[in-house]
């Protein structure tokens, strides 16, 4: 199982190094091969129908908490009932979001009337389609990776993503070089996401040997499941105005290419996002483990700590080279057109630093089924945030929503360690010295001499673009491994070069 936690984490890093290399090569790409203002109406569409996703209602998320926590029991016939309940609950889910999806494709032309022309609003109709369809397929087809994190079984389901993407990228390219169009793309993934749900699915049935069986439905089952999800759902919620929210109230009141811009600026933020839950991600169980046997506030808090460290020290390598050398990327990457979206990724890099590095404590949240404070803060701090926002575009389009939103999120988090101290017993001001000692003054030391190396290798061309950021990336490695990392995290270190070099 511990092989199964560390090679999930380096797989998890694998994959998002995979999935981010090959979107800053693709991104361009696309852009180029679409224009501005598809490329802006393809980012507007999914954005829309992001927000019928959320109606899986936390799910996804309930099933690793319950599975984890049956095996933690060694419950098998509750497990077994449990996950049949589930999949009658997700048949529902498929028929509402179908039916919603078809009440909203008849209103599209009202919606998106003042910023679409007709032969964008032609395209959108289809795009729109094709992805609800993809949604009713794919949200039941979820449970299977759900599964096998409650199982902290993370290798399969990581390969075959890693497979995913590199299939994905490959079709992606042969279906723009020969004159395909943003609906192509969507119909791609719609294929895809098929055909490796199929795969999931024979890893969980047959490899795992779990089984759906429904022995009663259990009301009360029934009950616990909403009354734990409702507040996931919640959350996911949040997620979508948080992002996707953005890109539809600017789609409505501005126009595709502003849309793209702000796009290109939310994809590079949540890219940093992804490092941090690499680690986060295999540690549901873990939690649900940890409070099952009644582990006390000081030893959560120091596997908080623990992991919030080599998150931070990831994250803090990402967000200074963005500091010193994301204008240059940018440029080099897609053009002037897109300078905004540097600043609107680092003001999303900024805020959401110190949610990462305390993502164990949201673990144990959903352990403990106290998911319904942070829920009930975060919906409402984000409503206020992009109502904000929304009065921020007329000045500052795309980074004064953003301005608005990540305002309010630094709030929620404010609130949150109070509630993480009440509810959970963690010491938060133990957590932050321990996390920011000596790593603060290192931080800006390397971010002093990385500011230097652009004045040694000056220009702004690929080359010299990636000698800076080796240089930095290498004095980075050196002064955290030597001056910040303890012995735990050197011997992690020295653990990942011995196994995987």
């Amino acid at each position: 199982m511990v092989s199964q936690l560390k090679t999930g984490a380096v797989l998890s890093y694998l994959s998002i190094f995979l999935t981010n290399i090959v979107g800053v090569v693709l991104t361009p790409f696309i852009i180029k091969s679409l224009g501005d203002a598809e490329y802006g109406l393809y980012s507007l569409i999914g954005a829309f129908v992001g927000y019928i996703s959320v109606l899986d209602l936390g799910l996804n998320g309930t099933i690793v908490r319950f599975v984890a926590k049956y095996r933690a029991e060694n419950s098998q016939k509750a497990e077994e009932n449990f996950l049949a309940i589930t999949m009658l609950i997700y048949g529902v889910i498929s028929l509402l979001i179908a039916l919603v999806g078809i009440g909203l494709y008849f209103n599209l032309h009202h919606i998106f009337s003042n910023s679409l022309s007709p032969a964008e609003m032609a395209k959108a109709k289809v795009m729109f389609a094709v992805l609800i369809f993809n949604l009713v397929i794919t949200l039941p087809g979820g449970a299977f990776s759900a599964i096998c994190a409650g199982y902290e079984q993370f290798v399969y389901p990581r390969v075959v993503s890693m497979l995913r993407y590199l299939v994905r990228t490959v079709l992606v390219v042969v279906l723009l070089l020969n004159g395909g169009e943003a609906i192509g793309l969507i119909a791609i993934d719609t294929v895809l996401n098929i055909l490796f749900i199929t795969l999931n699915g024979w890893y969980v049935l047959k490899k795992l040997n779990v089984k759906f069986k429904l022995r009663q439905l259990d009301i009360f089952l029934v009950k616990e499941i909403f009354a734990y999800s409702i507040w996931v759902f919640v959350f996911a919620l949040v997620l979508e105005l948080q992002w996707r929210g953005g890109q539809v109230i600017l789609g409505i009141k501005t126009d595709t290419t502003t849309v793209a811009i702000y796009s290109v600026g939310v994809m590079l933020g949540t890219y940093y996002a992804g490092f941090a839950g690499a680690i986060n991600g295999v540690f549901l169980p873990k939690a649900m483990q940890m409070v099952v046997n009644g582990f006390n506030g000081i030893q959560l808090t120091d596997m908080m700590i623990k992991i919030g460290r080599i998150a931070l020290m990831v994250l803090l390598l990402i967000l200074g080279g963005f500091i010193l050398f994301g204008q240059e990327f940018i440029y080099l990457w897609i053009g002037d057109t897109y300078k905004d979206a540097w600043l609107m990724a680092l003001l999303i890099m900024l805020t959401s630093t110190n949610i990462l590095v305390q993502s164990f404590a949201d673990s144990l949240l959903r352990a403990k089924s106290l998911f319904r404070f942070k829920g009930l803060v975060y919906i409402f701090l984000f409503v206020v945030g992009t109502v904000i926002g929304y009065f921020f575009i007329n000045r500052w389009k795309g980074l004064g929503m953003l301005m608005g939103i990540c305002t309010c999120w630094f709030i929620a988090q404010m609130i949150l360690n109070v509630y993480f101290v009440k509810k959970l017993n963690l010491q938060i001001v133990r957590f932050y010295k321990e996390l920011l000692s000596k790593s603060v003054f290192v931080f800006t030391v390397t971010l002093i001499v990385g500011y230097a190396i652009n004045f040694i290798f000056p220009g702004f061309q690929w080359v010299t673009l990636s000698i800076k950021i080796m240089t930095y990336t290498i004095i980075y490695f050196l002064a955290m491994y030597h001056l910040v990392a303890n012995n735990y995290e050197k011997d992690l270190v020295r653990n990942a070069f011995r196994i995987y070099a």
